[in-house]
């Protein structure tokens, strides 16, 4: 699949395999081309969290050496960094990034900003590839702030899907093209 120069949000359930996918499309993508890794997840202590520790690893395994890597830990200026990033850039993942927020359930809009540095990368040639965790298919969250993270990362999520060229779900692995707004 052709990334071209501009936006694709790749989404899943937790382990589905939507960062594996990404990986997949950027690296077929970038060819010469530099690439920035944005992580937003938080730093991995493997004393106090070893499960965290192991997936942060395993993610950082599996990129080339010659791609760069920023931290821009849950809920930092990802905007900035979206900025800043020339040639290709694969954000994974938002929904660390959301949890972070220091706006997050204050009624902020947190997508403006995220979506005009998007929209100045792809006028500029430069492709993003955006990895999300697709909201409403797990256990229903069980506490106010658990829904409301939900509400958040979901309408991210649909912001995000339409202003981008390509949508693909991740399911057990597989990546699933998603048609544009339905005319319903």
């Amino acid at each position: 699949m052709d990334i071209g120069a501009g936006i694709v949000l790749v989404l899943g359930g937790a382990r589905s395999g939507k960062s594996e996918v990404a990986e997949r499309l950027v690296a077929a993508a970038s060819l010469a081309a530099p690439v920035t890794y944005i992580a937003t997840g938080a730093v991995a202590d493997p004393s106090s969290d070893p499960d965290w520790a192991a997936r942060v690893a395993a993610h950082r395994a599996r990129r080339p050496p010659a791609w760069e890597t920023v931290d821009v830990r849950a809920g930092g200026d990802l905007a900035s960094a979206l900025a800043a990033a020339r040639a290709v850039v694969l954000v994974d993942s938002l929904g660390t990034w959301v949890a972070g927020l220091p706006a997050f359930g204050a009624g902020a809009d947190v997508a403006a900003p995220l979506l005009r540095a998007l929209d100045d990368r792809r006028a500029t040639g430069h492709p993003s590839v955006l990895v999300s965790e697709e909201v409403g298919l797990g256990v229903h969250p069980s506490s106010p702030a658990g829904r409301q993270f939900r509400d958040e990362l979901g309408t991210l999520n649909r912001r995000l899907a339409d202003g981008a060229d390509q949508v693909l779900l991740v399911v057990a692995g597989r990546a699933l093209a998603l048609s544009g707004p339905s005319a319903l």
